[in-house]
């Protein structure tokens, strides 16, 4: 299966995930450690830095601050590399029926690229949402997506708006 094929079934899955986050007992993981937190449980609560292609957010993203909307956090490896970016153009190209176009579903892409980096590829590739500078990988060890590792694996957690995780791919 192709980049751009596997990237399609992975929106599509994320479409139905973030417009109906009280799926129940939905879960996937990939094989391997890091061990993804499960659907049910509260998500750990984190303020980050987050940009947009317009620069760095004046206020920081905190969770527990959008307790009243949907949040997906798309936790991906690195900035400007194949896979990823077909991940996020994908989010891009159907930002608005997927994630509402952003009224009350926040999505946030995580990684732990700088914010400079993070602010440039945002500007290229004409990003609408959020990404989360996690340089120092502390959101990625709170949800499992990094061990100490170089990179973020790849996780999704759909965040419904009681702050319970609805769902996790």
């Amino acid at each position: 299966m192709s980049i751009r094929s596997r990237a399609a079934r992975f929106v599509a899955v994320l479409a139905v995930a973030a417009i109906a986050p009280s799926i129940a007992g939905a879960q996937a993981a990939p094989a391997a450690a890091p061990t993804p937190l499960k659907v049910g449980e509260m998500a750990p609560d984190f303020t980050v830095t987050v940009v947009t292609a317009d620069g760095v957010a004046k206020k920081p993203f905190k969770l527990s601050e959008h307790k009243g909307e949907t949040v997906v956090l798309a936790f991906f490896p690195k900035a400007r590399t194949s896979g990823c970016t077909v991940q996020m153009e994908s989010y891009r190209d159907k930002y608005a029926d997927t994630f509402k176009g952003g009224k009350k579903v926040t999505l946030v892409g995580v990684s732990i690229d700088s914010d400079t980096a993070l602010i440039s590829w945002a500007k290229d590739a004409k990003f609408q949402f959020h990404f989360a500078a996690d340089t120092d990988r502390k959101v990625g060890v709170a949800y499992g997506a990094n061990t100490g590792a170089s990179a973020h694996r790849r996780y999704l957690y759909v965040i419904d708006p009681s702050g319970k995780i609805s769902y996790v791919a």
